[in-house]
């Protein structure tokens, strides 16, 4: 299905009824990886995976304005929520889209009942934070220089601690004719990644004062298997700073992938501790 917004169209796909639960992709910008998810919480949820604006699927009418991208990403967000519901919705994002959903929260809170904020990036927040700007910014010229093959084995190994770059047994399972669909697909997201995104979302800085207001709707997540990793450090400064936790979910970066089914269940479970959509956490009950 396609939604024209300003600017772009989108793909997504929705399931299921009931409260919307908007899951927002990451760096690779395209809904495939939250499948499972997709197809594990429609029983409670209308949940809704999508393409982001730029990625393959969801083409943009001209030129991509760095600038505004991530205002452009929020609004998107948005536009989604208001198509499919009818009031705040669920959100959840990772890695990049984690940093989508900062900014969405801050910039639309109204649209927001909970976000779900897992590992987004932000080398801003590190102490160190500067050594990890000053390596995407090392490995962006790989990119330039070698290839997204070279750059993307760099990147796993020195932020996210995977030295195998085998395909997923889930990629080599698929017909040759689609696999090679998907290849394509994965290699042109990849290109976009690193033009538009790799060296600027981590360089974000969120807006500490408006989501301090704002915490009682912020869930902050990382995967078991990664706190010792980059992408799990920035939320543990954030949890500092908004006196909230961490909550862990199964597996690494990827995990609402690798480890769909138990991921749901951790979803699942934090939201139903969350207040009913509508219903602002801390609202008191009228008689």
């Amino acid at each position: 299905m396609m939604l024209a917004v300003p600017g772009a169209e989108l793909y997504y796909e929705a399931a299921g009824t009931g409260p919307v639960l908007l899951l927002i992709p990451g760096g690779n910008g395209d809904a495939m990886p939250y499948a499972g998810l997709l197809r594990l919480l429609s029983d409670s949820y209308t949940v809704v995976a999508y393409n982001r604006r730029g990625f393959t699927g969801s083409p943009v009418d001209g030129p991509i304005d760095p600038a505004t991208r991530l205002d452009a990403d929020a609004d998107d967000a948005v536009a989604l929520i208001e198509h499919l519901g009818s009031g705040p919705a669920h959100v959840f994002g990772s890695s990049s889209g984690a940093i989508v959903g900062l900014h969405l929260l801050t910039r639309s809170p109204d649209q927001v009942a909970t976000l779900i904020s897992h590992e987004p990036p932000l080398a801003t927040l590190l102490p160190d934070g500067d050594e990890w700007l000053a390596l995407l910014d090392e490995l962006y010229d790989v990119w330039r220089a070698d290839g997204p093959a070279v750059a993307m084995r760099r990147f796993g190994e020195q932020m996210l601690g995977v030295t195998n770059d085998a395909p997923s047994d889930r990629l080599a399972a698929l017909p040759a004719e689609q696999r090679v669909e998907l290849m394509q697909r994965m290699s042109a997201n990849l290109t976009f990644w690193f033009e538009y995104e790799f060296k600027t979302y981590p360089r974000y800085e969120p807006d500490l004062a408006a989501l301090d207001k704002l915490k009682d709707r912020l869930v902050l997540a990382g995967g078991n298997d990664s706190r010792e990793l980059f992408p799990y450090q920035p939320n543990t400064v954030l949890a500092a700073r908004l006196g909230l936790d961490v909550v862990d979910f199964p597996g690494d970066h990827v995990g609402y992938a690798a480890h769909a089914a138990e991921f749901a269940g951790q979803l699942r479970a934090v939201l139903a501790n969350r207040p009913p959509l509508g219903v602002r956490p801390g609202d008191r009950p009228t008689a």
